[in-house]
C-alpha cells in the first residue's frame, strides 16, 4: 500500500472511530474511554466528550451570546465512574444540554412498575396515629434519593419517600424575570406526593404552581418562588392533605406569589419574605384548622391593603392557631392577637378589633386595664359589657377621663370553648 493510501486509510479509520462516540447529537464517554466499572479515572474522558459536545452548532442563541446546542447529550449510559478532579464546561458556554423524554411522561420519574394505582383526586383522611399505622400499606420504594444541582426546564414531579431537593433552579420556560408570557404559565415545578421530604434553596422562576405538597411532614426551608404571579392566578406553594398536613415552612421568599393551605392541621410557617401583595390563603374543605403557626414574617405590598392571611370559605372547627409578630408594609395586618388603646372622657369605651382579627366574631380571651387621667383621679367601677362581632365595650358606673387598654386572643385549646361571644 501507498504511503498515501495508508493516509488515507488512517484517516477513514479516524473518522469512522469518532462517529462511534456519538450517535446524532447523543455523545457516549464510554466510547472516549471513560470506565463505567469505576476502576480507571474518567476525568479525561468525561470532559472530552463534554467539549466535543460544546462544539455542535444549532445556529440558534437561547439567549443572547448563549450558544443553544440543540439538546445535546452526554449519555453515561450507567455506571459507576471515578472523578479526581471537577468536570468544567467549556468556557465557551452553551445551553439547552438536556435530555429527551416521552410527551406523556415526566422528567424524572421514582416510579417502581410494583407501585399500586391510586386516585390522587382522594385525599387520605385520617384522624390519629393509630389510624395512620392501621392504614393500607401501599409500599416504599425509594430511599435516600437526592435531586441537587439542576437546571430543569420543564414539569418536575416525583413520588417516593425522604426524598431531598436542593440546590435547584426549576422552570417551565427560560427566563431572567419579567417575562411577557408569565400569565401564561401552566405547569407545576414540584409536585410532593410522599412523606418526609426536604426541598431546600430551591429557586422556581416559571411555572403556575411552584410546589404543590400532597404527603405529610415534608420542610420547606429557602425556596424562593418567582413564578406566575398571584393577580394573574399563580400559587408558589399549595399545601393540600387537608386535614393532615404536618408542614414546615421557613426562611422562604414569597416573590409576588402566595401560599394556600386547604383545612391546614399542624403547619408553620415562619421567617418568611412575601414580596408584591403575595399573601397567605387558608382555603376551606371541610371547615378545619388545627395547630396553625404563622408568626414572625414579613410582608411587603403596593399600596392595596391586600390582607396578609385571608380566609376562603367558612370554618367550624378551630384551635391552636397562632397568627402573631408579622410585620406588614402596604398590606393590611391579620392577626389573632390585638391590642387597642381607647382615650376618653366619659363612660364608654370600645375597642374595635374587626379589621385587625382574622377570625369573624370571635374573641377567646381579653384582658383590659384603666389608667385615670387628669389633676383629680377618679375610681370608677369598669365592667366589660359586651363583646360581639369582635368588638369589646367597656363601660363604667360613673364618668371618667382616661385611657382603657384591651388585649384579645382568638387561641383555644383543643376543646376548650369561649363563653365571651
Amino acid at each position: 500500500m501507498k504511503s498515501s493510501e495508508r493516509s488515507a486509510s488512517a484517516r477513514s479509520k479516524k473518522s469512522h472511530g469518532h462517529q462511534k462516540k456519538k450517535e446524532g447529537r447523543v455523545f457516549y464517554p464510554v466510547k472516549y474511554g471513560a470506565d463505567p466499572s469505576g476502576v480507571k479515572d474518567s476525568s479525561d474522558a468525561i470532559l472530552r466528550a463534554l467539549n466535543d459536545a460544546f462544539q455542535v452548532q444549532s445556529g440558534l442563541d437561547l439567549l443572547p451570546g448563549v450558544n443553544d446546542l440543540g439538546g445535546v447529550i452526554i449519555d453515561l449510559q450507567g455506571g459507576n465512574y471515578n472523578i479526581s478532579r471537577p468536570i468544567r464546561f467549556p468556557a465557551s458556554g452553551g445551553a439547552n444540554v438536556v435530555a429527551t423524554f416521552p410527551k406523556d411522561r415526566h422528567l424524572m420519574e421514582l416510579w417502581s412498575p410494583n407501585s399500586k394505582k391510586t386516585d390522587k383526586t382522594k385525599s387520605i383522611q385520617l384522624d390519629n396515629f393509630s389510624d395512620m399505622k392501621a392504614a393500607q400499606n401501599v409500599g416504599i420504594y425509594y430511599e435516600d434519593i437526592t435531586f441537587r444541582d439542576l437546571l430543569l426546564d420543564s414539569n418536575f414531579q416525583e413520588s417516593g419517600h425522604e426524598t431531598f431537593i436542593s440546590s435547584s433552579f426549576l422552570g417551565q420556560h427560560v427566563t431572567i424575570g419579567g417575562d411577557k408570557g408569565e400569565r401564561n404559565f401552566t405547569e407545576t415545578a414540584i409536585d410532593l406526593a410522599s412523606n418526609d421530604n426536604a426541598i431546600t434553596d430551591v429557586a422556581i422562576f416559571s411555572a403556575a404552581y411552584g410546589i404543590v405538597l400532597r404527603g405529610r411532614a415534608n420542610i420547606l426551608t429557602g425556596v424562593h418562588c418567582y413564578n406566575k404571579a398571584t393577580f394573574w392566578g399563580g400559587v408558589g406553594i399549595v399545601v393540600k392533605l387537608p386535614g393532615l398536613s404536618f408542614t414546615r415552612i421557613d426562611n422562604c421568599y414569597m416573590d409576588w406569589t402566595g401560599i394556600v393551605m386547604e383545612d391546614p392541621v399542624q403547619v408553620h410557617v415562619t421567617n418568611a419574605f412575601f414580596l408584591g401583595d403575595a399573601n397567605i390563603v387558608i382555603k376551606s374543605i371541610k371547615g378545619k384548622i388545627s395547630g396553625l403557626n404563622i408568626v414572625d414574617n414579613m410582608f411587603a405590598g403596593s399600596g392595596s391593603l391586600n390582607p396578609i392571611v385571608k380566609l376562603d370559605g367558612e370554618f367550624t372547627d378551630i384551635d391552636q392557631v397562632v397568627i402573631d409578630r408579622n410585620n406588614v408594609y402596604q398590606m393590611a395586618l391579620k392577626s389573632t392577637v390585638g391590642k387597642l388603646m381607647v382615650t376618653g372622657n366619659g363612660t364608654k369605651w370600645v375597642s374595635d378589633f374587626s379589621s385587625i382579627l382574622l377570625f369573624p366574631n370571635r374573641i377567646n380571651h381579653l384582658q383590659y386595664s384603666f389608667f385615670s387621667q387628669g389633676q383629680q383621679p377618679v375610681f370608677p367601677t369598669l365592667a366589660v359589657t359586651n363583646v360581639k362581632n369582635n368588638v369589646v365595650t367597656v363601660e363604667s358606673n360613673k364618668a371618667a377621663n382616661g385611657v382603657v387598654s384591651v388585649l384579645v386572643d382568638q387561641y383555644n385549646m383543643v376543646g376548650e370553648l369561649s363563653s365571651l361571644n
